[in-house]
């Protein structure tokens, strides 16, 4: 497995980290994407291992915590050969469409609720730290200043190593880089964010702030949210086993003649190749700038297995620029304003 150093940190993490939002299914919509239990769960952690994948991704906020608890038994007596990487931001608890008993502190990054929810997150994973701490959504209601100062109390504290954050834009990141260094706290270093070869918004403004700001990417749903697993394509039905189709409404959009326009070219290249399609999406994104570590999901050992085989290979040239082709799409303004103006503003990729 190859290392590569989490942005300008000097925190090594594999090339393919695994996500464990499969674990628990506490409720509906974590049920779509699978209910690996405790047995299972520790089955693929001890793949992954195998692997060399020792970096695991959860959230306080999948399955209502268990997600984190799961993990937490299944890395029991090892934990200091894994990176365990959580969340926060959302609640805990509570069926989506229930009545909720939520109170107004129990969400956001405010220091009320940060503190809280790392000391919740260590019991549940039944650890005394967290190697990267991430904000999973920007908090538009508590002042920068308070999550940041917070978060910098947690790392001197010990019970965090180093922080990043996920789903922001643009402004978001640089403004919280920006506060932290005006005060001397910590920065960020991870940015975990969706990208894909369906979903390459990514691109415009985040890839080249977090190349120049020495933030690294951790890419969530690298498939386009089930879509490039190689079960979906043209005129064919949507597998009974995808997520898809129940959490289609939630997840990134996607037109169909766009996806089946990438997916014809993944399979002329599986073809040619002797790779899956999933194996071939992943690959690409691996060499893309600025990325630090791919999120790869499994709802059992056949599926992890597959994915793993991304890693250790390259695509050629020639097959990295026909999908680049296939996939792209026009940019948003002012991006493609910029790229006119030539080499004052040359694109990230």
């Amino acid at each position: 497995m190859e290392y590569r150093r989490l942005g300008r940190s000097g925190l090594r993490v594999p090339a393919l980290t695994f996500g464990t939002a499969t674990f628990g299914g506490g409720n509906e919509f974590f049920r779509a994407w699978g209910a690996t239990d405790v047995a299972e769960a520790t089955r693929l952690v001890d793949i992954c291992l195998e692997a060399g994948v020792n970096m695991f991704d959860t959230a306080d906020g999948y399955s209502n915590g268990l997600s984190e608890e799961i993990l937490g038994k299944a890395i029991k007596g090892r934990r200091d050969k894994v990176l365990l990487a959580t969340k926060a931001f959302f609640p805990v608890g509570g069926e989506p469409g229930q009545a909720s008993t939520i109170g107004p502190n129990d969400l956001g990054t405010s220091r009320s609720h940060l503190i809280k929810a790392c000391e919740d997150s260590l019991r549940r994973l039944g650890t005394d730290y967290i190697d990267l701490y991430q904000m999973h959504a920007f908090d538009a209601l508590s002042p920068i200043e308070e999550t940041m100062s917070t978060l910098d109390t947690l790392v001197r504290s010990g019970k965090v190593r180093y922080i990043g954050c996920s789903n922001f834009s643009g402004w978001h990141l640089m403004k919280s880089l920006a506060i932290a260094d005006r005060y001397g706290w910590t920065r960020y270093v991870a940015h975990q964010a969706y990208y894909s070869l369906v979903g390459r918004d990514f691109e415009w403004e985040l890839m080249p702030l977090g190349l120049e700001e020495g933030v690294g990417t951790l890419v969530w749903s690298p498939l386009g949210w089930g879509r490039l697993t190689g079960k979906i394509r043209r005129g064919q039905p949507l597998p009974e086993t995808s997520r898809l189709p129940k959490t289609a409404d939630i997840g990134p959009p996607v037109a169909d003649e766009y996806l089946f326009k990438v997916v014809d070219v993944l399979d002329e290249i599986a073809r040619q190749t002797n790779k899956t399609v999933p194996q071939i999406a992943l690959n690409w994104l691996l060499q893309r700038p600025s990325i630090s570590s791919v999120i790869i999901g499994a709802r059992n050992e056949e599926q992890l297995r597959q994915n793993l085989g991304a890693a250790g290979w390259q695509l050629d040239p020639e097959h990295v620029k026909k999908l680049d082709e296939a996939s792209a799409t026009t940019l948003a303004y002012p991006y493609w304003h910029q790229r006119m103006s030539g080499e004052r503003n040359p694109p990230a990729v």
